[in-house]
């Protein structure tokens, strides 16, 4: 889980991860905004910026926290849009319109690649999103770049009036490495926050979008141009005693200066647009050149488009982080079956989890369950095996019901889709909507099982708790509240440790009345329930009224 650390502002040396680095270089260019949607590894950037004193808040999700930095973006301000890479897919949808529009100001949008997966349920990797929607895209290799390239992103940003992504990976993230930080270079420009209309360039109706087009494509050809001479694509010389060339980016730069000593490196900052004369150059060069890059091929690709010879990795390197060992064997060729890595203590439900409970009866009671992201994700490990299904953020609701509308009633009965309290509000919305709309025959029973947080990313809060990205009172969704607004009448609140027996005799109920059933299980998170509580009575005695904390 992440928690971010205070860090404290200075002109001197600081030893800082690239989460902190971000968090930083907002503060010293002045953002107006930051918002994102918690997930691993970026987590830390937002909750860093709250603590410098920086405007930080969570979204619902991705696409809402994307939507609300272009608002902005559009009245002249800079804003820092955070997300994981599985975030990318759910904000892609203005994402790739934003590029269209432009902005006002700025906008910088963090995509945090997890090669290996460390705790996610895919490994995708981000650059190719820079190319797809054409929007210009950094990749540090340290805190110190990080810093600067954040900086230098608001400034590109600004220049050219489009979004810009900075890609990150869990290494930066979460590494730390030395930054002195250039509050000069930071404000070489200042928001000025004013609205212009702008109808031609801000709706994109096609008769505006067909010229929008073209103007991105031109933007992109003029940075193509400049890419060639940005600071962040260098090359750094090798001892002399070998002819072959490296191009690589991000933290693989970092293993592979330290592989391979003997080779020149073109190190590159600014991967999209590629400086393909730097590169053509590079290549010239030398006698052989060899791109090494975790995740995707996406620098052979791009290189060989353009006709240039460059060697890849071999498959099996597609898969996984690098590391300076795995280098070495990338170089050499070497394609022997690699050591498996030490197995870990697989990760668990914590003693004294209220969803433990849940997953006990899921499992005695035979169901299908249609799950979903999140710590209740640990429900498919032993001794519960109580999860069939899980695919992404909101999936849980959609999965249960096509699984209901095809399956033999008797299995149909038995499906159950599981979503947490965050989950929920980030994806799980439209999938109630969903169930109304098109029940099955044998009806459906979502469950929300509510722990008051987003637990698994540090426990973050979400519109459902009541509380802002710092803890303060707001507004608060009520999950029961909405399920029956929306049609469903069968909705029950139950504590699924206080009441374990009402839950299992509430669920039977539901799979046998063919109707839409919602059960929210709600329960305080046991690792969180203690500030929940401390947070709710600082509400109390700052509102002053009667009310009292829900956490027990």
């Amino acid at each position: 889980m992440a928690t971010a650390t205070p860090i404290e502002t200075s002109t001197e040396r600081m030893l800082i991860s690239g989460n902190q680095a971000v968090a930083l270089a907002c503060l010293h260019a002045k953002v107006s905004l930051g918002t994102g949607y918690p997930g691993t590894p970026s987590t830390e950037i937002l909750e860093s910026f709250d603590a410098l004193g920086g405007r930080a808040q969570w979204a619902p999700n991705e696409k809402v926290a994307m939507e609300v930095g272009l608002g902005a973006a559009y009245a002249g301000a800079k804003v820092l849009v955070t997300m994981k890479h599985v975030g990318v897919n759910v904000a892609a949808d203005p994402l790739f319109t934003a590029a269209y529009t432009g902005v006002d100001g700025s906008l910088v949008m963090i995509a945090a690649d997890d090669p290996g997966m460390a705790s996610s349920q895919n490994e995708q990797d981000s650059r190719r999103y820079a190319v797809a929607a054409g929007v210009p895209m950094f990749e540090p290799s340290d805190s110190q770049e990080t810093y600067d390239m954040t900086l230098a992103a608001f400034q590109l940003s600004h220049t050219h009036q489009m979004p810009c992504i900075l890609r990150m990976t869990t290494r930066i993230c979460h590494s730390k490495t030395i930054v002195v930080p250039n509050e000069t270079d930071a404000t070489r420009y200042i928001a000025e926050i004013k609205w212009e209309r702008d109808i031609p360039g801000r709706v994109m109706v096609p008769g505006y979008a067909r010229p929008a087009h073209r103007r991105l494509r031109k933007k992109l050809d003029e940075m193509a141009v400049a890419s060639d001479n940005c600071p962040f694509n260098y090359v750094s010389k090798g001892d002399g005693s070998s002819k072959r060339g490296i191009i690589t980016s991000s933290i693989s730069y970092v293993h592979a200066r330290e592989a391979a000593p003997d080779c020149d490196i073109l190190k590159l900052g600014m991967s999209y647009p590629l400086p393909m004369n730097m590169i053509r150059q590079f290549i010239e060069e030398h006698d052989d050149v060899i791109c090494v890059e975790e995740g995707d091929p996406y620098l052979v690709e791009q290189i060989r488009a353009v006709n240039l010879p460059v060697d890849g990795k071999d498959e099996m390197y597609r898969f996984g982080e690098f590391d300076v060992a795995r280098v070495k064997r990338i170089l050499a060729n070497d394609t022997t079956e690699e050591e498996a890595p030490p197995k870990g203590k697989p990760p668990q439900l914590c003693t004294g989890c209220p969803h433990r409970n849940v997953f006990e009866i899921l499992r005695d009671l035979g169901c299908i369950v249609a799950g979903d992201i999140g710590c209740y994700t640990l429900g498919v490990l032993p001794p519960f095996t109580a999860m069939d299904t899980c695919v992404c953020m909101g999936a849980s609701v959609g999965v249960g019901l096509g699984l209901r509308h095809v399956l033999p009633d008797e299995q149909a009965k038995k499906v159950v889709s599981v979503i947490g309290d965050s989950t929920f509000v980030h994806s799980g919305l439209t999938g109630m909507a969903e169930m109304v709309y098109n029940p099955p025959k044998t009806g459906h029973v979502l469950m929300i099982l509510d722990n008051g947080t987003t637990a698994m990313t540090g426990q973050q809060e979400h519109p459902g708790t009541g509380r802002t990205l710092d803890h303060e009172p707001t507004g608060k969704i009520d999950f029961e509240t909405m399920a029956r607004a929306m049609g469903i009448e069968r909705v029950y609140t139950i504590d699924p440790v206080k009441s374990t027996g009402a839950v299992e005799t509430t669920l039977k109920e539901c799979l046998d009345s063919n109707e839409l059933s919602v059960i929210v299980t709600r329960r305080p998170c046991i690792l969180a329930a203690g500030k929940i509580k401390e947070w709710e009575t600082a509400a109390t005695e700052k509102c002053g009224c009667d009310c009292q904390p829900t956490a027990d």
